[in-house]
């Protein structure tokens, strides 16, 4: 006699993926697209938190020059080697259809940013602030480190103007972005993007869609191998 599958909450139920990224990380946004390609291919159901992680928390609020001298700057490389290595990644990004823009592109300090999609999150809004800000910063030559630019991004969400000033001027949500970075030390996350999925594969880095799905299939696979084995024992 065959036993017909059994769907259970443990196969059907979303797959958490925790992803560590900055909003001036160019690579985190490309790795967001690619991940979510990744997804679309697998075609299993996903829940997504992002958690804040600055690549240069020294940056200043106002930095002057082009994106390119502070890059060559912060790297410590030639600006003819930061040049390229802002051409190559505006490539893969134009590959995924971003169009990043860094003639107008406005270097910042993220911090108050990150407060924001925490300020989102708690409205059930994170992923559609991440969203924004990144394409903001990369594609429209938004500044993303002060609080009345911020705010205006903010109520093009549909929130609520004044008490995100309010937010960002008390830093209301600054101890869960320190968490956040904090938890990244704990485990080990030196770079971003970074992605966990159900809390025990982690993915580093912009990796092709191929790589996100096989792992979240992986992670499907196991669920319904642990399911099936209990499955048998009860029978």
């Amino acid at each position: 006699m065959t036993r017909e599958p059994t769907m259970n909450i443990t196969t059907t139920e979303p797959i958490k993926v925790d992803i560590w990224s900055d909003i001036a990380c160019p690579w985190c946004f490309i790795g967001k697209r690619k991940f979510e390609a990744g997804v679309a291919a697998a075609g299993l159901p996903v829940e997504v938190e992002y958690h804040s992680f600055e690549l240069s928390p020294g940056t200043a609020v106002e930095v002057e020059g082009h994106h390119v001298e502070h890059l060559a700057q912060h790297l410590g490389v030639p600006l003819e080697q930061a040049t390229a290595m802002i051409d190559r990644v505006s490539g893969i990004a134009e590959s995924v259809g971003l169009h990043y823009d860094y003639d107008a592109l406005q270097s910042t300090n993220t911090v108050l940013a990150h407060q924001l999609i925490h300020y989102a999150k708690a409205k059930g809004l994170q992923l559609e602030m991440k969203e924004h800000l990144m394409k903001a910063y990369f594609e429209d030559g938004r500044h993303v480190g002060r609080i009345p630019e911020l705010a205006d991004l903010a109520t093009e969400l549909g929130l609520d103007r004044d008490d995100v000033i309010r937010s960002l001027t008390a830093n209301e949500y600054l101890d869960d972005v320190r968490a956040d970075i904090a938890l990244a030390g704990e485990l080990g996350i030196r770079g971003v993007p970074f992605f966990v999925l159900d809390g025990r594969f982690g993915v580093s880095g912009a990796q092709d869609p191929a790589t996100f799905a096989n792992v979240l299939q992986q992670v499907a696979d196991e669920r319904a191998a642990a399911v099936e084995s209990e499955i048998t024992e009860a029978s």
